[in-house]
């Protein structure tokens, strides 16, 4: 399995600098010492369990992460994070960034993962986005394009919008695609079916994953804004939608934003924006939607700490299954009343990667357990 980033993290094209990724990471930790500057208090305020040694764990390697790697991918936004501006004021952005980028591939910790989201391939806005993603590309390209580099197309509502993208990027061969699944259009088609193999069929190979836009697609259905959450029942069916269509067919999926946000000065209201951030990432965990949106900076320490724990909650249990299944030569197995097969097999292991992957453990903690290290596919 290779690495997916556990969050991406949105912000207007306008505000893009090459130190972009340690400026979050210092506001992060910031926020973090405010709300939660020992272990026992973060974990109260973002709603973790009571145990010590989780919440020693999850606390020491959030802070490590932030300090290593405060952002695993980073979306410069031309979209809604950017607004509507002047033809001349986008075409400075695009240029600016892209020098900024080319900038920032040599600083210690430039995100692994990176993009731009351009205008939806609307008639209305297509000119602008076509416009802004040849300069962007134009003018980065000369410096080498960065590894895990996406163009992330949002409102997307046929295939051809996406058959018009791979045609632009034809000059850059390794530039991946990510679609934003937020139109009932990308979700079922006029004729009734699931439009999502259609629209990867349309990427050609280049889409690497599918990105879901909680509010546009409850605004879409009609969903008054006092309801529009990442756990309303139709985002629940859009995003089992997008597992069921797009299973097999090597695309990640990331799940939306929590869009109440951790900045209140009041200790309630700002306790209550925590939890519900920790809650929806668990929730998505939970649901197999292994990355989601992160906002702002103040979001980060409860994204590391929720994926953290779920991994680390876990561990005893998937380890134990683990070495039985391995020691009986990957036959079906059972410790105590959980039965399993070679499925659960593999989706142990994929546990374990992911785990890995995000730093939530290390191939020493397995070793330790006596695992075996998975290799990524």
């Amino acid at each position: 399995m290779n690495r997916q980033p556990v969050h991406t993290v949105y912000g207007g094209a306008h505000l893009f600098k090459p130190e972009i990724s340690s400026a979050l990471g210092e506001k992060a930790l910031a926020s973090m010492r405010a709300y939660g500057p020992d272990a026992e208090t973060f974990a109260e305020s973002i709603g973790l369990g009571r145990s010590d040694d989780l919440i020693t764990a999850v606390y020491d390697r959030a802070v490590a992460k932030l300090e290593r790697e405060p952002v695993e991918d980073y979306r410069i936004d031309f979209e809604d994070g950017y607004g509507v501006r002047s033809n001349s004021e986008e075409d400075g952005h695009a240029v600016s960034t892209a020098r900024a980028v080319a900038a920032a591939v040599k600083l210690s910790k430039f995100p692994p993962f990176l993009g731009i989201r351009i205008k939806p391939l609307t008639e209305l806005s297509k000119p602008r986005a076509v416009r802004t993603i040849q300069l962007f590309l134009d003018t980065l390209a000369p410096d080498g394009i960065p590894a895990n580099f996406v163009v992330t197309l949002p409102k997307v509502t046929s295939p051809e919008q996406i058959a018009e993208l791979v045609l632009l990027l034809e000059p850059f061969p390794t530039v991946r695609i990510e679609l934003m699944i937020e139109t009932p259009e990308s979700i079922i088609d006029a004729s009734g079916r699931f439009a999502i193999p259609k629209l990867l069929e349309a990427a050609e190979r280049r889409c690497r994953g599918l990105h879901f836009g909680a509010y546009d697609y409850t605004a879409s259905l009609d969903i008054t804004a006092a309801h529009q959450s990442l756990t309303h029942p139709a985002c629940d069916f859009a995003r089992h939608a997008m597992q069921v269509a797009s299973a097999g067919r090597g695309v990640t999926l990331s799940d939306g934003a929590t869009n109440i946000l951790p900045i209140a000065k009041d200790r309630d209201t700002l306790r209550r924006a925590l939890r519900l951030h920790f809650e929806h990432i668990q929730r998505s965990l939970t649901h197999g939607f292994y990355q989601g949106w992160d906002l702002h900076p103040a979001q980060l320490p409860v994204r590391y700490a929720a994926v953290y724990a779920f991994f680390l909650q876990g561990f005893d249990a998937a380890a134990a299954r683990l070495r039985n299944f391995v020691e009986q030569s990957a036959q079906a197995t059972r410790v105590g009343d959980v039965f399993d097969d070679a499925a659960t097999g593999r989706g142990l292991l994929n546990f374990f990667q992911r785990g890995i992957n995000c730093g939530a453990f290390t191939e020493q903690e397995l070793a330790a357990a006596g695992l075996p290290t998975p290799q990524p596919a």
